[in-house]
C-alpha cells in the first residue's frame, strides 16, 4: 500500500472501544492521530493511551460516547475549577474518556478516548508519543514507538 492509501484508511477509518461489561462505549471518526501515553497524576494511575478529537455533539466532533457511565469532575493542580470530566463506566469501572469543559475559538469542546478499550488489532500500530504532564508538561520527542510497544 502505497502512504496516500495508507493515510486514506486512517482518514476514513472508524475505531471503536467498549468497557469491559460492555455498558459504556466511544466511537471515533477519521485519524486517530497519535496516540498519547501520559504520566501526570491521573494518567499514571490509570495507565491510560489516548486518542484526541471533538465531542460529537459539536458541529465538527468525531468522538462519541454511549451508553452508561459516570463522571468525575477533576481540578487540576494550581486550578481553582475542573478542567476536564473524567467519564468511567459504574459497573466495571472503565475510563472511557475526558471531555473538556472549556472550548476553543471555534466553539469545539476538546475530547480524548482511552484506546486501551479498543481492538488491540486495531490500535497497535498507530504511532505513540509521551507527554511528561508529571514534570515538565511537554511532550517527549517522537521514538519510532506505536502503541503495542506500551501495551503491557
Amino acid at each position: 500500500m502505497d502512504m496516500s492509501a495508507a493515510l486514506e484508511e486512517r482518514v476514513t477509518q472508524t475505531l471503536c472501544g467498549s468497557c469491559i461489561c460492555g455498558n459504556a462505549s466511544w466511537m471515533l471518526q477519521g485519524d486517530p492521530g497519535i496516540i498519547t501515553a501520559c504520566n501526570c497524576s491521573m494518567c499514571g494511575k490509570l495507565g491510560t493511551m489516548w486518542a484526541y478529537g471533538y465531542d460529537q455533539e459539536d458541529q465538527e466532533g468525531n468522538i462519541k460516547v454511549t451508553g452508561i457511565f459516570n463522571s468525575y469532575s477533576r481540578v487540576c493542580e494550581g486550578e481553582e475549577k475542573p478542567g476536564l470530566e473524567i467519564k468511567f463506566c459504574p459497573t466495571c469501572a472503565n475510563v472511557l474518556c475526558w471531555w473538556g469543559y472549556s472550548t476553543d475559538e471555534r466553539g469545539r469542546r476538546r475530547m480524548a478516548v482511552n484506546v486501551r478499550l479498543a481492538n488491540y488489532a486495531e490500535v497497535a500500530s498507530l504511532p505513540l508519543k509521551h507527554f511528561d504532564g508529571y514534570d515538565t508538561f511537554q511532550s517527549l520527542p517522537l521514538d519510532g514507538q506505536c502503541v503495542k510497544d506500551q501495551w503491557f
